[in-house]
């Protein structure tokens, strides 16, 4: 199963939808499926594969664009990671150790998207995703049970305050509120409620996803005071966030053409938090090396979809640890029941993951995984804790 992002960088690979809009209103994937039944099978029958590589790059010479739009990612990807499956059956291994071999062994700190704003809910929120960071833990199975018990007490602090408790596309709330600040205000109030201290036990995350924010080389709020800022305004704006509150991560802090602003967010913040690019990179390890390059960023999104295969994701992974950038790895916002991130967490040894909030079941099942690696893995594993982010 192969996700979708409601939130893309202009750079991620073809999502190939069919465009009839008399079906699914255009966003159909029968083209999709045709390529794998009737182009990629025919290819792949009767042939031995000796490696994800081989595999992976028949299909990416079969493709032969330059951003997989002739079979389209999608369906490519859904091939990759079904032959990722398949060999670590038919290997009998578990698929973290197939992708990262016998020392994938560290669980990652659950990044768990609370409150929902921006392109993820219809709410006066300007920012994306507001989440926590439950590192002060002995397992991944007891951070787990820490996040939810934040979730659910925020949901209580929301509901005392009159707010809806809806959720938006990722499993946080998205209630309206008066500014950007008050949902990491209500956040805080929530750990304090559950009986954690902000910064120590539990801290902040954040995606304001600013690539939807950019508008003529300047950031517009577009929900909530339709006021427009400059690049030098916006990392100020971080600049305070960061002495004000426990935030431990920034990812799309800036827009991702806004490549002289990345270079100088790094140099202000980036040897005291983590700042991740997303829509900077997407998963292209090309693009990465021109980030290391001009030192834009210190740690990447991992998000398989954005490239389209496995081993591309792999390579772009082992680019980053190269440099010394994390790696922070991903859902989409229109995710699958599929665990398949939680494995490819571990089998990286990436330390911290985001894949949602504290409902859903789309969200839940990579938690449930990740707990069933954990109890499997016994005394090897390792919870990666604060450690997991980066200059902490």
């Amino acid at each position: 199963m192969v996700p979708s992002g409601a939130s893309t960088g202009e750079r991620e690979a073809c999502e190939l939808r069919d465009g009839d809009k008399k079906r699914y209103g255009g966003k159909g994937v029968l083209k999709a499926v045709e390529n794998v039944n009737s182009i990629i099978a025919k290819e792949m029958e009767g042939k031995c594969f000796h490696s994800q590589r081989e595999l992976d790059y028949l299909l990416i010479g079969l493709d032969g664009t330059p951003n997989k739009t002739k079979f389209g990612a999608n369906a490519i990807l859904g091939v990759s990671m079904a032959f990722a499956r398949a060999s670590s059956f038919s290997q009998n291994i578990p698929l973290y150790q197939y992708l990262g071999g016998t020392n994938a062994h560290i669980l990652p700190v659950p990044c768990m998207n609370v409150i929902n704003g921006g392109s993820h809910a219809d709410n006066t929120v300007d920012f994306q995703e507001f989440m926590i960071a439950p590192h002060n833990a002995p397992s991944f199975t007891e951070a787990i049970r820490m996040g939810e018990e934040v979730f659910h007490s925020l949901k209580s602090v929301l509901k005392s305050k009159g707010l809806s408790t809806g959720v938006g596309d990722e499993g946080g709330f998205a209630p309206d509120l008066k500014s950007n600040e008050e949902a990491v205000e209500m956040i805080l109030e929530g750990i304090v409620k559950a009986g954690y201290k902000p910064g120590d036990d539990v801290s902040i995350c954040l995606d304001p996803a600013t690539s939807e924010m950019w508008e003529n080389g300047k950031y517009k709020f577009f929900k909530s005071t339709q006021k427009l800022i400059s690049s030098d305004d916006m990392i100020k704006l971080w600049e305070s966030w960061t002495k004000q509150y426990p935030i431990i991560l920034l990812e799309d802090g800036l827009a991702e053409n806004d490549w002289e602003g990345w270079k100088n967010l790094t140099s202000i913040l980036g040897n005291k938090i983590e700042i991740v690019g997303d829509d900077l990179f997407c998963t292209n390890k090309a693009i990465l090396a021109k980030g290391i390059e001009q030192k834009a960023a210190n740690s990447v999104l991992i998000k398989l979809n954005q490239i389209g295969t496995v081993s591309e994701t792999l390579e772009t992974i082992e680019l980053a640890y190269r440099n010394n950038y994390n790696c922070f790895v991903s859902h989409r916002s229109g995710e699958t029941a599929d665990s398949f991130i939680a494995d490819l967490t571990v089998a990286v040894n990436a330390g911290h993951l985001k894949t949602g909030s504290g409902c859903r079941s789309e969200r839940i099942e990579k938690f449930n995984q990740l707990m069933r690696i954990e109890k499997q893995l016994g005394s090897a594993a390792k919870f990666a804790g604060i450690n997991a982010f980066k200059n902490r």
